[in-house]
């Protein structure tokens, strides 16, 4: 059996505008039986559930600015670090991680804090496995804000104009194939419009102290589907089934300069029935990683979403 490694607590102190204790559950992993995930849960327990994944290579520290924002105005806020990322375990072997046990893992943790109601606000590859995550469990969610993410079926495009995923997504995928090491901070600051902090980009960096830690960091690229045998295709195109008949709200907010993810805002759009007739903002100045750089925007979108459907509540 391979190694996990756990990233030591010191690595986690004095991180800027990220005051909250840790919480832990124990999910289960093929590999290694059980693994332990980190969650932060920050906000009045009786507050609407706004569900926060992340994606590559970044970990819930990403979703900061939106937890300060939203846990203000009464909120609860769930934001997990997937396994391979944050504070959660890292198995070692790029082996040890697939598409369909993140997937597990997330939902395992869904079923233990019994979320319901939840808004599901998804970013990179928090779209693909909250998405998937939406198609399993849809009693679980009232609504989904979609960021700069993607769900690719590899199907034929019904328009012929579809992103497969897209090019630069494919140059990201074979750029880490083979990668040794990833520099995390340095991905995360090359796909933002304006410099992080030195102190920011230490804790991006903050979970990975080697590069025995990044196995699932450089992994990731690979596991998603741009060919049509890939694990996770069929999955996607059963999600896009489910989406295709999905009512309640779907709002996209991307951002204005990700040209790796722009081309799938108006997928989402076009062929979700929630997503008909709404607003679907985008962000002005923000790279990839938009909840770094405009949280607080993201935040009024997901604020917005849970008003409406107070609004929309009976009685």
């Amino acid at each position: 059996m391979t190694a996990v490694l756990r990233t030591p607590d010191h690595h986690f102190s004095n991180l800027p505008d990220f005051p909250w204790a840790p919480n832990y559950q124990m999910v289960a992993d093929k590999t290694h039986d059980q693994l332990r995930m980190h969650y932060l849960d920050v906000g009045p327990r009786d507050g609407r559930i706004v569900l926060m994944l992340h994606g590559e290579p970044s970990w819930c520290f990403l979703y900061r600015h939106m937890i300060h924002a939203l846990s203000a105005r009464g909120m609860r806020c769930i934001a997990p670090d997937l396994i391979g990322f944050g504070r959660s375990d890292k198995p070692t072997a790029r082996s040890d991680y697939s598409y369909a046990g993140h997937v597990a893992q997330v939902g395992e943790l869904l079923r233990a804090l019994d979320i319901q109601s939840a808004v599901l606000v998804c970013q990179d590859w928090g779209g693909p496995i909250g998405l998937s995550l939406l198609a399993e469990m849809p009693e679980r969610f009232s609504a989904v804000v979609a960021a700069n993410t993607l769900l690719p079926g590899c199907e034929p495009p019904p328009n012929g104009v579809e992103p497969w995923p897209g090019e630069i997504v494919e140059q990201w995928v074979a750029a880490t194939r083979d990668a040794e090491d990833l520099d995390i901070a340095g991905v995360i600051g090359a796909v933002s419009c304006t410099p992080l902090s030195p102190a920011v980009l230490a804790a991006y960096d903050a979970p990975f102290p080697d590069a025995r830690y990044k196995a699932g960091a450089l992994v990731f690229p690979s596991l998603i589907p741009t060919d049509i045998d890939m694990a996770g295709a069929a999955e996607n195109r059963r999600t896009w089934t489910f989406l295709s008949r999905w009512q309640k709200p779907f709002v996209t907010a991307f951002s204005d300069s990700d040209p790796a993810t722009a081309a799938w805002a108006p997928v989402f759009q076009r062929r979700i029935p929630g997503a008909q007739g709404r607003e679907h903002p985008v962000i002005p100045g923000a790279g990839h990683f938009l909840q770094e750089e405009q949280g607080a925007a993201l935040a009024a979108v997901v604020a917005d979403t849970v008003n409406a459907l107070s609004s929309a509540a009976p009685g």
